[in-house]
């Protein structure tokens, strides 16, 4: 019987004759038979334990395997191929994909987010789990995303439409020389995800279940109709002393009764405002609507996945059936998903012939009209406006008031339009082993994404905004790419000298087609009439398609000498249709080394507190070639004028013969061909260190990393001299990017008590080296000496406010500020030139944080476990602009518009001690420059999740013919803490989602999981 340090029985262990295909694994209870030779050397191993070996003759009836802190033994994921863990010389980090499988994101990279050392995760609280993967930084200005490699195939969709609970491990390839072996793709990282297959022995089935509620918290602080009122006094009387804030309001809603104190200031003795918005016709009450209790909701999310799996010597299989939905806090909003896997392989001729494919079918459907716009909705129109008019019509807004939507009228005018996506996703493969250490892997893997939609506008009045003709538009497309490699790999050892020699080509094609049409005018407005074929005026449509070819060669060898010097070299040459022929092929090399220093003879007394030492360097080259399909082409195109009213008459129909009837088509140049344009690569030097301490406890790796990414891919600007339709994509800017990882796990078992801490910290240095000249100006900088160069692309470059004038006495000691009054924002004389005018920008900030980490910790006792994962950010400047111009200005936003209540608290004679420029009308400091006033801190740390959860006794389990049961209670986002005090102190609700986003919410999960 095989059992853990628990005395739990091990299930699925592989029990092997050394040096056969002789071999089985344990069954539920742990037990195996295995017939050998005599004298035979017998081999146990598990993932995550140390293996064993026994001789035939001295098996232990009850044999313990130890959990493994190195894991050294354990087989990676690394290109086309395999290596142990001990043998990695590039910068490949392994996910504990444990740690992911309950996460109620729907998204296994939302889950990983601050666990993989120099990958940074950004995400919002939109149920569709839609997340943006950096890793090591941004190196082009075109798509930063990674290349995800699942079973063999490669795709750069997003992770949102696998199911989390199919994946059995994940790797990520960071640096160039372990990501090289993917040359043009792998510029941005490489991704690799393997899923789960089935296991030998009988049927095995898996139940997992969770259910989340999540928290309508409001997102905003909004005045409610007095206090927007309120604001208004102040911001009239501000401006102008004399003017009758009750004539000059919006509309003349409100009503003032004010009076002046003995020093002459305005008091505000009441506010009250007319009954109806619309005093002629009487429909709209005047209400004090608060609009996010309107549209907000608890949300709820439920998951569900059975896994059924089973196998014999012959052949493996596995089906899993997923279904994940949430419905987000705003109402009618949505994410549901449904996936169906089956993974099998079948063996035969001794095993030395395997066949076999993993397929997974995803079906989904999301809201786009529903979500963050609802959330903005909320913010800019007023309160005074009602939800619905006495008639159980549309609230909206009135003349004076800024043209924006009910919030509510919006989800309910939208309920029925959704995105629906089906995707195929998978590949078959042959393995033939065709002698020794020879074998040849060929793989074809399919992607086919169908996308459809019908969005139906319906008729509406609200308030002075109406639309008397409904119409349908529907849209559909379809993404379908392939891809097949084959490869041939050589394993063999002479001496102490082993060899991994692989060689392998592959060729790629991705082709797109979407289509169009839309009419006007349907009788009725219900989802079963509102098709096309009903619409009775103004018929249009569209479509169009694109594709791209890649054909690709490569090779790889390994190299390891008496588990002390190791070594990797990679080739690969690619050939891109969206590249010139002059350019079309490029090659990517790199190389790797790597010293075991613990396992030297000489360095045993000096290293005798280590179990395991290596040192490795990395460099290599990798490419980047997501640009437009027909980037090098000489283009043109003929269009009849579309009668836009907001764009200019770009048609290129004219009636040369002054005929009537309908006009010939020109054609006009919109793109010139560039024949050099070439790949874009990114070379880079890794240095890196692994070691295990303190009895095989505390185990760590750092890595330092030079990026360079040069002949980036553009499409700049050009002058009016060179004509219409001049642009064209050329080579034209370099960014460099630079920084460490360190990644650190320490376990303690005391008794039966079992600790783990992990933390990751992570530093990037983002450069821009090179932009042509043209598109300087596209970046902050003065577009002159002061320009972007040298600096973060994310840097920011403005004025330097310096508090608010508290005297007229101040306004005239200082330089000439065109608009600087009382209660207005100083700006600092940066040149001395007593003018404050754009002369005096500087660099006042960069979005790009100095260093991210994470921590998590884990405490396992008897059968009960618990963890906590914190991770934040340090560092990092964030432009809140687009928040505080409706936070802390009045006039910043559409007149008209609701607003935060940090004004409230703006500055006055007698609040003199706010830093919240005073309430005005009118921009006459001209306050909406960007400066420091803008710059807050985006630094914060977070208690990410907290997890506590039960195990069923082994004993108790099995007489209840169950394997595994765990039950367990979640929270996710339990607490923020972020910088509260300071001139940069963060003013909004959570500065990992600023602005307008969906934030991200408090929620609680529980969750079962069963095996059968």
């Amino acid at each position: 019987m095989i059992v853990d340090e628990n005395n739990e029985p091990i299930i699925g262990a592989t029990i092997l004759e050394k040096g056969t295909n002789n071999g089985t694994i344990s069954d539920y209870n742990g037990n195996f038979t295995l017939n050998v030779n005599p004298g035979s050397t017998v081999q146990i191993s598990y993932v995550g334990y140390d293996n064993l070996e026994f001789k035939a003759n001295s098996i232990p009836e009850i044999i313990i395997m130890k959990e493994s802190s190195l894991a050294l033994s354990e087989v990676v994921v690394t290109g086309y191929t395999t290596q142990r863990k001990a043998d990695l010389t590039g910068a490949v980090a392994v996910v504990k994909v444990d740690q992911l499988k309950s996460s109620p994101t729907g998204n296994s990279m939302r889950a990983l987010q601050g666990k993989v050392p120099g990958m940074r995760i950004n995400l919002s609280g939109s149920p569709d789990p839609w997340s943006t993967v950096r890793i090591r930084g941004e190196g082009t200005l075109n798509n930063n995303d990674p290349l995800y490699i699942i079973d063999g195939t490669p795709t750069t969709r997003s992770m949102s439409e696998l199911a989390s609970m199919d994946i059995e491990s994940i790797q990520v390839l960071k640096d160039a020389s372990s990501a090289s072996i993917y040359g043009a793709r792998a510029a941005n990282g490489v991704i690799i995800i393997t899923t789960r297959k089935g296991k030998k022995g009988k049927l095995t089935v898996d139940f997992n279940t969770s259910h989340t509620l999540v928290s309508s918290a409001k997102p905003y602080d909004l005045m409610n109709t007095k206090q927007r009122g309120i604001a208004q006094f102040w911001a009239i009387v501000n401006d102008n002393p004399n003017a009758d804030p009750n004539e000059v309001g919006i509309a003349q809603l409100y009503q003032y009764k004010y009076h002046k104190d003995e020093e002459g200031y305005f008091v505000l003795d009441d506010v009250t405002w007319r009954e109806w918005l619309d005093p002629e016709t009487k429909t709209m009450r005047s209400a004090d609507t608060d609009w996010q209790k309107e549209v907000l909701r608890t949300g709820y999310i439920q998951q569900y996945n059975v896994t059924l799996s089973s196998g014999s010597d012959r052949g493996n299989a596995l089906f899993a059936l997923d279904y994940y939905d949430n419905k987000g806090t705003v109402k009618e909003d949505l994410f549901r998903r449904i996936n169906a896997r089956i993974n099998s392989d079948y063996s035969w001729l001794d095993n030395r012939v395997k066949i076999g494919e993993n397929f997974t079918v995803s079906q989904w459907r999301s809201m786009p009209n529903i979500g963050d716009g609802i959330l903005g909705a909320c913010r800019s129109i007023m309160s005074i406006v009602p939800v619905h008019t006495e008639d159980g019509g549309w609230g909206g807004p009135i003349g004076g008031m800024s043209d924006r939507q009910n919030p509510v009228r919006l989800i309910e005018d939208n309920r029925q339009n959704h995105d629906d996506h089906l995707r195929l996703f998978g590949n078959a493969f042959l393995n033939i082993q065709l002698m020794k250490g020879l074998t040849f892997n060929s793989n074809f893997g399919l992607d086919l994404v169908g996308y459809w939609r019908r969005n139906m506008d319906l008729r509406y009045k609200s308030g002075f905004l109406s639309e008397d003709k409904n119409k349908v538009t529907n849209w559909a497309n379809y993404t379908f790419s392939w891809n097949n490699s084959n490869v041939l790999q050589y394993v063999f050892n002479i001496g102490k000298n082993n060899f991994d020699i692989m060689g392998g080509q592959e060729t790629i094609s991705n082709d797109y087609n979407d289509i169009w049409a839309s009419r006007r005018v349907f009788a009725l407005e219900t989802t079963d009439y509102m098709y096309l074929n009903a619409g009775e005026q103004e018929k249009d449509n569209g479509g169009g398609a694109a594709m791209n070819r890649m054909i690709s060669w490569f090779g790889k060898m390994n190299y390891n000498y008496d588990n002390r010097y190791l070594a990797s070299f990679t080739l690969r040459r690619d050939a891109s249709s969206v590249f010139g022929e002059n350019k079309r092929w490029a090659t990517f090399p790199a190389f790797s080394v790597g010293w075991v220093l613990s396992s030297e003879k000489f360095l045993e007394n000096f290293l005798s507190g280590f179990s395991h030492l290596k040192l490795r360097y990395g460099w290599g080259q990798n490419g980047n070639s997501q640009i437009d399909n027909y980037a090098h082409f000489q283009m043109y195109e003929y269009l009849y004028d579309s009668n836009n009213v907001w764009d200019w008459n770009w048609g290129t129909a004219y009636d040369i013969t002054g005929q009537a009837g309908t006009l010939p088509a020109g054609f006009r140049r919109i793109q010139r061909g560039n024949p050099n344009l070439k790949w874009e690569s990114t070379s880079q030097h890794n240095f890196g260190l692994d070691f295990v301490i303190l009895d095989s406890r505390l185990t760590g790796s750092f890595d330092y990393y030079l990026k360079y990414t040069r002949d980036i891919l553009m499409k700049p600007g050009y002058v009016a001299t060179l004509g219409e339709g001049a642009g064209m994509w050329l080579n034209g800017a370099d960014i460099d990017n630079k920084g460490f990882e360190i990644n650190l796990d320490y376990n303690q078992k005391i008794k039966d008590v079992h600790f783990n801490i992990g933390g990751i910290l992570s530093h990037n240095r983002n450069t821009i080296v090179k932009v042509p000249e043209q598109v300087i100006n596209n970046f902050p900088g003065d577009g002159m000496e002061d320009n972007i160069l040298g600096r973060s692309r994310y840097s920011l470059y403005g004025y330097v406010a310096d508090g608010l004038f508290q005297s007229q006495e101040e306004v005239e000691n200082h330089a000439t500020q065109v608009g600087a009054a009382p209660g207005r924002i100083r700006y600092k004389d940066l040149n001395g030139d007593k003018t404050i005018d754009s002369k005096d920008r500087t660099w006042i900030g960069d979005e790009n944080p100095d260093f991210e980490f994470g921590v998590t910790m884990g405490l396992e006792w008897n059968n009960f476990d618990f963890s906590l994962f914190l991770n934040g950010i340090l560092g990092k400047d964030l432009n809140v602009s687009g928040w505080k111009s409706w936070t802390d200005f009045y006039f910043l936003g559409t007149v008209g518009e609701n607003y935060g209540t940090r004004l409230l608290n703006a500055w006055t004679p007698k609040n003199n001690k706010s830093t919240i420029p005073a309430l005005s009308v009118n921009n006459y400091n001209d306050e909406g420059r960007f400066s420091t006033y803008f710059v807050e801190s985006g630094s914060f740390m977070k208690i990410k999740n907290m997890e506590l959860g039960y195990t069923l006794p082994g004993n108790l389990a099995n007489s209840l013919k169950i394997q595994h049961s765990r039950i367990f209670l979640r929270a996710d986002n339990v607490l923020t803490i972020k910088k509260t005090r300071g001139d940069d102190a963060y003013t909004g609700l959570d500065p990992e989602t600023p602005g307008n986003t969906y934030p991200l919410p408090f929620s609680m999960t529980m969750g079962l999981n069963i095996t059968f």
